[in-house]
């Protein structure tokens, strides 16, 4: 059950480590602007998702050379991927969205562009860049999908059916667009078979690469009212590690596995306080996927 991780999958494209700047390029949500409501999403902070985004105040260029000179602390002469996180990326006319677009993929050490956005919120015309786009440098585009069950859809105010997820793999695809679909494991109500449903349903979509994400409860959100009222609770540790060792199993091999938990801010994180210890998190899924694999083989 060996799985294929984002670090290895960079380094056999680009040969060498590569790291992700996540930009704000300063748009917003139809879940939010009231095209489809004004809260977002039920678990969606102040922030659209980009807490750890550069900000928008500063132009393409001036955010990554920003997030270039932070990683050089680590890593002296790195490339980058320039990551449009915050909000729905494709969200705007698309002359602005190639201007910006293009202004990132002008930096010389970006080797990527990857772009967060909605299935519905990916137009023809858009695509249309994106695939012209594709030709100068990879665009990988990032979908929230988070679950397949209509029920929890509505529960989190996704805002789309799962028609439009589907329509937006085939149209990205057959523009030979890398995807990537984001998946939270914990939402309230759901069983961890349900859970796994969703994983499996996204193995078999045609999507690349996979972002399996912890449930965050974030202070300010609707779902940080729902947890206070107890109307669900978070996952615990063994839980989760062993859930994301199980979705694992159910993908292709040649799927790339994007991340298999999440970042929270430690001041706004309200549960679960255990994922604030990454260290301690990622040993125990290494551990969970090996001792799976020794069970399989």
């Amino acid at each position: 059950m060996e799985y294929y991780s984002l670090n290895q999958y960079l380094k056999d494209t680009f040969g060498q480590k590569v790291y992700k700047i996540a930009l704000d390029g300063g748009f917003t949500c139809p879940n939010r602007d009231g095209t489809l409501g004004t809260r977002g999403c039920i678990f969606c902070s102040g922030a659209g998702s980009g807490d750890f985004a550069e900000s928008s105040t500063l132009s393409v260029t001036e955010q990554l050379e920003r997030g270039k000179k932070r990683i050089e602390q680590k890593c002296r002469d790195g490339k980058y991927i320039a990551y449009f996180q915050a909000f729905t990326n494709t969200y705007a006319p698309v002359e602005r969205l190639r201007a910006l677009y293009e202004e990132a993929m002008s930096c010389p050490d970006v080797v990527a562009l990857s772009i967060a956005t909605r299935p519905d919120c990916l137009p023809d015309e858009v695509v249309a860049l994106l695939a012209k786009l594709n030709q100068e440098k990879p665009v990988w585009v990032e979908l929230g999908l988070q679950t397949i069950h209509e029920k929890t859809a509505d529960y989190i105010r996704r805002g789309y059916p799962l028609s439009v997820y589907d329509d937006a793999v085939m149209r990205l695809k057959k523009a030979n667009i890398q995807v990537i679909v984001h998946v939270i494991l914990g939402l309230p109500c759901e069983t961890a078979e349900e859970m796994k449903n969703t994983v499996s349903y996204v193995g078999k979509s045609g999507a690349d690469g996979i972002k399996l994400q912890l449930l965050h409860v974030i202070k300010g959100t609707d779902l940080e009212k729902e947890y206070l009222k107890g109307t669900f609770r978070t996952l615990e540790m063994q839980e989760y590690v062993t859930l994301v060792a199980d979705c694992i199993a159910l993908l292709p091999e040649n799927m790339i596995i994007h991340r298999m938990t999440g970042d929270g801010a430690r001041s706004t994180l309200v549960a679960p306080r255990w994922s604030t210890d990454k260290k301690r998190v990622l040993n125990a899924l290494a551990k969970a996927i090996r001792e799976k694999e020794r069970v399989h083989t």
